[in-house]
């Protein structure tokens, strides 16, 4: 076979494309530095290609290229076969392209960005080095100053260099607006929002227990954390198409939490989110799966790469170390006033950006540091005129945009900063990536391209009760199928509840018929008790940019009351059952106040005294039995159910697991939970005086395989389960950046 036809004008050694570096004299092909394995035939057609992007090369202009005029070959079987691996080789698809385009029956057309290198611009390069020196040279001489020859033309030749200099001036003015002008974003509304993922099970996240939704991409696929069968899983997505598949992990990463990956796209930092410490261990795992490795010594909160690959940073507490990949040379490299999470760097390395979260009011604002640990400032102060709810940016390639999430009544959206878009470079003011009609968060970028891709939450839930005769979850009949958590009067007459949607607070007959909003934004309500006689509820709720507070209202709606004049945050406060006292706790360590102590306290309403509960340090989430005798209450890993008897004044473990929304049965006998942390999620029943723990329900009794998990949302009169079951959670969406 006659060689290959060669090129006639070859301008170009390599070119450049999202990870990918193609070189036409070595004919190698790497990704992220990374030999990939490519046949020449398939080769010389990625070259053939990236010599024109952007334009259609026919099929005929191809077949000259690699076999001449004169070669007989199947060439539409050699040429589907070269683009077949191809294809391959670049993680792309024929359907959803993102680098080869197929026009049918003309050809193929390079649809990525290219960067070209080769002799041709390293020869503008070099002219432009001339022309500077030479500028250099003239200038030097003019320093010099002037001749003796020319000296009597000095006074002049004055005046004319002031004049050019005003001149000059003038120009550097209008020039820098005009350039400023030029660069700054051209902007119509926000762009078109295109779904990547359909299973409907990314996991979103729980900010209010510092669960931030980590996504990554290598710029083939994208990695995020997805919900199978009521558990955390690492899943990935092929861009080109959406396939979602999951990938294998220790037992000990039972809800990975994703916090970085790293700069050649070969490995992800992991943490454990399920466990309930407020810093846990670190791992790295391969993008590819099957080998993960813990990083020794160290126990953190979030973590990313170093731009080097071989560093981490991490954060601790407010603290940010530097430390290498196996854990060694830890050095601290700043303190910040919060808890800061999804840590990034700049393309240059020049700035790290990152959330810090305010665990005592959650609030959340972005902030910058410089790349030595100093300079720590927050951006866009006074920007959002709510509360800031500002979270989760990251950097294009080149630097220009940094996108990033933001709430405003309630809603996030995505955003963009303009980096040098404005006068003299300066960064513009924030534009509108995207204005609904989904929940969108935690925003990443295409490697090497303009696309962005996040979260985009569209929950469906629907609350079920258990059925035992037929051992399922059936539709809660009372017309609250977006209650999340239900808390029924004494005597059953009045329900209470909690919308999933917007954590307002209803109240209800107990046929689900009369009812009656309570409370609604910016007010956002997390748990509540009636009161014994069922004239009034006790809630734990907070308004934006505050801690959780302990509050009284009539069950109508009327004399909401704060109960305590405390800047701490209060929680879970249940009914004496004379109801002239409350019981109360703080919050674990994942929703606020991790260096705090926790107790258990309780109030006297009528003086607003308060009295720390007898051994209950180390306790939360109290709940008083109806008879008085008892309260209950977890231990702060939520590892222990415990009790503790009001006459004797002594606790007891009455349940270990993990352990979550514990409920008192109507005749204070049990005490029914949710297991949170095991497989199927079950939902137990422990009999106080035996001790003896029994399963009631799990996940295998829900009537829907399309479900994706269930919270444990209440007691219904005869001790029936409650379960706000979601079908749904969330999806990757992507939209183009400004150009």
């Amino acid at each position: 076979m006659p060689a290959p036809v060669e090129h006639q004008e070859k301008t170009a050694t390599k070119f450049c494309f999202g990870l990918f570096e193609a070189d036409s004299e070595s004919g190698e092909l790497r990704k992220s530095g990374v030999r990939i394995r490519l046949q020449a035939q398939p080769f010389h057609v990625l070259i053939c290609l990236l010599e024109r992007p952007g334009e259609v090369i026919t099929r005929d202009e191809i077949q000259h290229r690699l076999w001449g005029d004169d070669t007989i070959v199947d060439f539409d079987h050699s040429l589907g076969t070269a683009i077949n691996k191809l294809r391959e080789a670049l993680g792309d698809s024929a359907e959803n392209p993102r680098f080869i385009e197929t026009l049918a029956r003309r050809g193929y057309r390079f649809i990525a960005p290219v960067t070209v290198v080769g002799a041709g611009h390293e020869e503008r390069f070099g002219r432009i080095l001339e022309l500077d020196a030479s500028a250099q040279g003239a200038v030097e001489q003019t320093a010099a100053g002037p001749s003796p020859v020319k000296a009597g033309a000095t006074q002049q030749s004055s005046r004319l260099r002031i004049a050019v200099a005003a001149i000059a001036a003038i120009l550097l003015v209008v020039g820098g607006f005009v350039a400023g002008s030029r660069l700054r974003t051209s902007w119509t509304g926000p762009p078109l929002v295109s779904q990547v993922t359909f299973s409907g099970r990314v996991s979103p996240g729980d900010p209010l227990f510092e669960s931030f939704p980590g996504t990554a991409t290598d710029g083939s696929r994208i990695y995020f954390p997805q919900i199978e069968n009521g558990r955390g899983v690492l899943a990935q997505a092929a861009i080109a198409d959406g396939e979602t598949s999951t990938l294998p992990l220790p037992e000990e990463l039972a809800a990975p939490s994703l916090g970085d990956i790293s700069p050649d796209g070969s490995r992800l930092l992991l943490r454990n989110h399920l466990a309930t410490a407020a810093e846990q261990a670190l791992w790295i795992v391969s993008t590819i799966g099957g080998s993960a490795r813990r990083i020794p010594g160290i126990f953190a909160h979030d973590a990313t790469w170093m731009p080097d690959g071989q560093r981490i940073l991490y954060a601790t507490g407010d603290d940010l170390y530097i430390a290498r990949d196996n854990g060694t040379e830890s050095r601290k490299f700043a303190t910040l006033p919060g808890r800061a999470f999804w840590l990034r760097w700049s393309p240059d390395g020049a700035r790290l950006r990152l959330t810090l979260l305010n665990s005592e009011t959650h609030t959340s604002t972005l902030w910058q540091v410089g790349s030595d640990g100093s300079s720590a400032h927050m951006l866009l102060d006074n920007w959002n005129s709510a509360p800031p709810a500002e979270c989760c940016g990251s950097w294009t390639d080149d630097g220009r945009y940094y996108v990033f999430q933001s709430a405003r009544a309630g809603n996030n959206n995505i955003w963009a900063i303009p980096e040098h878009g404005g006068l003299f470079g300066r960064p513009e003011k924030p534009i509108p990536i995207t204005n609904g009609p989904l929940d969108y968060r935690a925003p990443i970028i295409e490697r090497g391209g303009r696309r962005t891709f996040f979260i985009g939450l569209n929950t469906q839930a629907e609350l079920l009760r258990y059925d035992r005769s037929a051992s399922i979850f059936v539709p809660s009949g009372t017309g609250l199928a977006i209650a999340r958590r239900v808390e029924f009067s004494r005597n059953g007459a009045l329900i209470a509840w909690i919308r999933q949607d917007d954590d307002s607070l209803w109240r209800s007959r107990g046929d689900g018929s009369g009812r009656l909003q309570l409370t609604g934004r910016p007010m956002q309500v997390f748990m509540m008790h009636w009161s014994p006689d069922g004239r009034q509820l006790v809630l734990m709720g907070r308004q934006p940019g505050k801690p959780w507070k302990v509050y009284t209202m009539d069950a109508d709606g009327g004399h909401l009351q704060e109960v305590l004049n405390e800047e701490r945050s209060e929680a879970d406060p249940d009914w004496s059952p004379d109801s002239k006292m409350l019981v109360f706790g703080r919050l674990p360590d994942l929703m606020a106040e991790a260096a705090r102590p926790k107790a258990i306290y309780l109030v006297d309403l009528a003086t607003k005294a308060t009295t720390k509960l007898p051994g209950s340090d180390g306790l939360f989430s109290p709940r008083w039995s109806a008879d008085g005798k008892y309260i209950a209450a977890l231990s702060i890993d939520q590892k222990k159910l415990m009790l503790f008897d009001v006459a004797a004044k002594t606790w007891r473990v009455v349940a270990d697991g993990n352990i979550a929304d514990p409920n008192w049965s109507h005749d204070d006998g049990a005490i029914f939970f949710h297991d949170f942390a095991a497989a199927d999620q079950p939902i137990y029943k422990v009999t106080v005086r035996t001790g003896k723990v029994e399963r009631v329900a799990d996940l295998h009794d829900l009537r829907s395989a399309n479900v994706v998990d269930y919270r444990f949302a209440g007691l219904a009169p005869g001790d029936v389960p409650l379960v706000s079951a979601r079908m749904s959670t969330a999806n990757i969406y992507a939209a183009e950046l400004p150009h």
